[in-house]
């Protein structure tokens, strides 16, 4: 048969004029068919790992008008080199042409005389079948039980934005995922994810390093996957020639290593093997999990290493990569959970990405991919959002994927009982699904199921006491747990323990996400206390061979309090959720789908209302914020939701009454976690007092945090309550727009270091986070000191500010002269200026005449209501109004002692430059008819834009 007797087609090349057809093998066990004669496989790629998944096509090439298709190859070895550049990308086609490039490469890339421009090419082929092996198939913690799925069949883009390194969260991440279902979102712009290093514009530099933050099972993990997917496949980032993925999991294993850059790359990729890496334009490095590292990142000590091939630790490799000392044209990726991103300083940073998981939207089009059943998944989406703290969870990848095992076997009559309703029930249910599972799996070794769960909760616990999310072989060993047990516990809790190989097939361990390992921590916590009457919590307690006769026996009541002292003492909160599931276990309910592995239940009510009075107890305290709202979880987690339904009732009667500390918990709990959005939060509206005390206001300030606009009416301001002010304001993610104080006294004074309140509060506002738009300071005792400040933040390019009312503040002409030079700087945007009665005379409103000449385009609206202005200030003011360049748009001048002779300078203004006033407020102005007139007359103008006109 000769090549011209086929046809041209798919953008193939010509030489070829062949169709490639693909089609997948049913079973998840890939199949190769090989189109090639025994002899032109001779050099098959040696493919390191073992792993074949990913060549696993049925490549048929048929001819045009021949219903038959041949399997042999057509092509020698040598015109295969670039049959994987396809034109349209498709992923069938690509999956094909990788794998016919990739066959005889590896002989072709050491050959010394071979062309360097085609050895890049052959290598960048080779590397693109090797990954697409590893990366095609979806993470092992993301799969149904006994099925393989394809990463591109289910993957569900996520919501990524800017973020910042600076901004680094030590909370826990489930309240790090609470407030981020509350952000908005209208103000940013999403990043796709193979846009990761592409700047925003072309004005942008170009950006080498890039660090990406988010919690635990938000998908950091998938999101690189795809990334090198869907580069392995041609559909994005061709101009990389390599990509390098080097998990920090599996770093730690080398950390002890002392190695040349080129010796750790040909160790972990043996197909670069003598490649020149120095001579490649772009290749990137992706360094994935960040916070699971285990060795030293200083900065600032470590030995400068510019040469590939110069020895020396992996985290000193890593630090000059990072650096640009080793490599400055690759590129970097990092990602981490946001606790550890503050390890990498701000200057190594060219764009720091957030992944905040699934919007809502993503939500449901997650559940329609993974649940075939398009009415059953209908139903499981409405039972999540009828339970608000579930629904706000699933902004987590991983705790939809374990709703939809667990609700797709109970909505779907597999499994029968109660609906899950709390995060307690879903994460037993699931555990209970799981170990069925392994039950038959496991029927037939010595060690029962029941001793595999418990050995894998006391490794759960410990670590998690540790702050350890990834666990090597001397972790497990603590537990009793060796290295062949590990293997098959890995093997038959596929859904809940993990058994990784590392780059050179070392060992690493971890549990499928954070919040399995923490609910498997509760249940050794709750199982060792039924079994042995031992509180593990507490230290001192002897264990069961140690204890004597004579000891007090702990309650489970003891226990609880234990958890709820060590929860509320951690300054993270890394044991919030652990809380949570360990009281929600002491429900009769939960008790029951447990019975495999306790029979014995105790005095259960009885101990459940001593820990709901306890709880309530420490709510009632001056508790941080977020420490209380974590004990309102716990309430709901026990069944009581009687302080909640309090409020609830509070709020629907409209009476207004003096809250108790726990009511005002209970207020900002049920503020936080209304499906609403929070545009506008005003204080007065849930109390009757001015005399607010300094522990509320910071109390609601997550509150304040999560709303568009804040009214703020107190006595004082201070202390405490100005420093999560404060925070509030400098917080990248707060939706805080517009805020207005009226303050008797803004005593912001710290430490008696004599600066004054708007001082502190200017400063807050210079920040580069801080997005305020609209500042309202009445009756806050602003002086001129304070318009200093103030002009300063004016001044600042940063500022977001577009409206600063400082209604009735005694700022006299010294405070507007001061004001007037952050007025008139180029970077001042402020469109909104009111001064009512502010003590201003025409002294002061020339020095702000003097600014709005110099900055004249943006301020809209000008209110001086109430100053001494007199005729010969509105005529200052008339000259600003007669330059073209003035935009203003709405004048008040109520009260300031203008008489006939002022409105004839406004009126000789506004026919000079008749385009822009709209509005001008003259009431209680000692006005003659003559003035009336000349202004009338000008409204009636058709030519003038003045269209409100108050003379009165």
């Amino acid at each position: 048969m000769e090549m011209s007797d086929l046809d041209t087609d798919n953008g193939a090349p010509s030489s070829i004029k062949g169709t490639i057809k693909i089609k997948r093998s049913d079973s998840p066990t890939p199949s190769c068919v090989s189109m090639k004669s025994d002899d032109s496989m001779a050099h098959p790629p040696d493919f390191k790992d073992g792993d074949s998944s990913s060549v696993h096509s049925e490549i048929q090439i048929k001819r045009s008008d021949s219903p038959t298709p041949s399997c042999v190859s057509m092509k020698s070895d040598e015109s295969m080199d670039y049959l994987w550049n396809f034109k349209d990308r498709d992923s069938s086609s690509v999956h094909c042409g990788l794998q016919m490039a990739g066959n005889g490469i590896e002989k072709k890339i050491t050959d010394t005389g071979h062309n360097p421009e085609t050895a890049v090419n052959e290598l960048k082929v080779y590397f693109k079948v090797n990954l697409l092996k590893k990366f095609e198939w979806l993470n092992g913690v993301m799969i149904n039980q006994g099925n393989t799925i394809l990463l591109n069949e289910i993957y569900t883009e996520l919501y990524i934005t800017e973020g910042d390194s600076g901004d680094v969260n030590n909370e826990h991440e489930v309240r790090q995922i609470e407030a981020a279902s509350r952000r908005k979102t209208t103000e940013e712009t999403p990043i796709k994810c193979n846009d990761i290093f592409k700047p925003l514009s072309e004005e942008d530099n170009a950006i080498r390093n890039v660090l990406t933050k988010g919690v635990a099972g938000i998908g950091k993990t998938v999101t690189v996957q795809k990334f090198i997917l869907d580069w392995a496949e041609g559909k994005a980032n061709q101009d990389v020639h390599l990509i390098f993925p080097l998990p920090f999991r599996e770093l730690n294993l080398m950390k002890d290593q002392k190695l040349s850059l080129m010796e750790l790359l040909h160790v972990c990729f043996k197909e670069i093997k003598e490649t020149n890496i120095s001579s490649l334009e772009k290749v990137l490095f992706i360094f994935d999990g960040m916070d699971e590292c285990r060795f030293p990142l200083d900065f600032q000590n470590t030995v400068r290493v510019c040469d590939v091939t110069e020895s020396a630790p992996v985290h000193v490799l890593l630090i000059n990569l990072i650096k640009g000392n080793l490599l400055p044209s690759a590129l970097i990726w990092i990602t981490s959970r946001p606790a550890a991103a503050d390890q990498i300083p701000s200057e190594c940073v060219d764009r720091v990405t957030e992944i905040r998981g699934f919007n809502d939207p993503q939500k449901e089009e997650y559940f329609r991919k993974r649940i075939s059943d398009q009415n059953l998944a209908n139903n499981i989406i409405t039972h999540l959002k009828s339970l608000r703290s579930l629904y706000i969870m699933c902004h987590i990848p991983v705790f939809c994927w374990i709703s939809a095992t667990v609700l797709e076997r109970m909505l779907g009559k597999a499994e029968s009982g109660e609906i899950p309703k709390t995060l307690t029930q879903m994460y037993t249910h699931f555990l209970i699904i799981q170990t069925n599972i392994i039950r038959e799996k496991y029927s037939k070794k010595q060690e029962s199921y029941e001793e595999m769960v418990l050995k894998l909760g006391q490794l759960a616990f410990q670590q998690l006491m540790k702050g350890n999310q990834i666990f090597y072989e001397e972790d497990l060993k603590e537990c009793g747990i060796d290295v062949t047990e590990a293997a098959v516990y890995s093997g038959v809790c596929t859904q809940i323990f993990r058994e990784e190989s590392g780059l050179h097939q070392s060992k690493v361990y971890c549990f499928v996400h954070l919040s399995v390992q923490e609910h498997l921590a509760a249940l050794y916590v709750y199982l060792t206390f039924m079994m042995e009457k031992r509180n593990v919590l507490d230290q001192s307690q002897p264990s069961k061979l140690q204890k004597p006769q004579n000891f007090k026996t702990s309650t489970l009541s003891d226990v609880h309090k234990s958890a709820v002292h060590k929860a509320l003492i951690s300054r993270t909160g890394h044991l919030d959720l652990f809380l949570r599931f360990l009281l929600g276990l002491s429900l009769e309910s939960n008790q029951n789908l447990l019975h495999a592995f306790v029979t014995q239940t105790g005095s259960s009510s009885q101990s459940k209302e001593e820990t709901v009075q306890y709880i309530k107890k420490e709510i009632s305290r001056d508790l941080p914020a977020e420490k209380s709202i974590n004990l309102f979880h716990c309430l709901n987690e026990l069944g009581d939701n009687s302080l909640v339904e309090e409020i609830q009732h509070y709020l629907k009667s409209g009476k207004q009454s003096e809250l108790s500390p726990s009511q005002w918990s209970a207020l900002v709990f049920v503020l936080l976690t209304s499906a609403q959005e929070l545009e506008e939060f005003d204080l007065s509206k849930y109390t009757t007092t001015d005399n607010i005390s300094d522990w509320v206001l910071v109390k609601v300030m997550p509150v304040v945090t999560e709303s568009r606009k804040a009214i703020i009416k107190c006595d004082t301001i201070q202390g405490k309550s100005w420093a999560a002010l404060a925070s509030v304001l400098r917080s990248e993610t707060s939706s805080l727009r517009e805020l207005h104080l009226t303050v008797n006294k803004l005593d912001l004074t710290w430490n008696n270091l004599g600066v004054s309140g708007v001082e502190r509060l200017s400063a807050v506002l210079e920040n580069p986070h801080c997005k305020l738009k609209t500042l309202k300071l009445w009756y806050c005792d602003v002086s001129d000191e304070g318009c200093t400040a103030l002009a300063s933040a004016l001044k600042s390019n940063h500022l977001h500010l577009k409206e600063l009312d400082l209604t009735k503040n005694n700022l006299g002409d010294p405070g507007v002269k001061r004001l007037s030079a952050g007025l008139e700087n180029s970077h001042c945007k402020l469109e909104t200026l009111r001064l009512f009665k502010c003590g201003i005379s025409d002294e002061g409103c020339a020095a702000l005449a003097t600014a709005l000449r110099s900055n004249p385009s943006h301020l809209r609206d000008l209110d001086l209501s109430y100053n001494s202005l007199g005729d010969s200030g509105v005529k200052r003011l008339s000259a600003v109004l007669e330059n073209p360049q003035c935009k203003l748009e709405t004048l008040r001048l109520c009260g300031c002692g203008v008489t006939d002779e002022g409105c004839a300078a406004l009126a000789s203004a506004l026919r000079s430059n008749p385009s822009h006033l709209r509005k001008l407020n003259l009431s209680e102005n000692q006005l003659g008819d003559s003035g009336k007139k000349l202004l009338s007359d000008l409204k009636d103008d058709e030519s003038n834009e003045l269209q409100e006109l108050m003379m009165k």
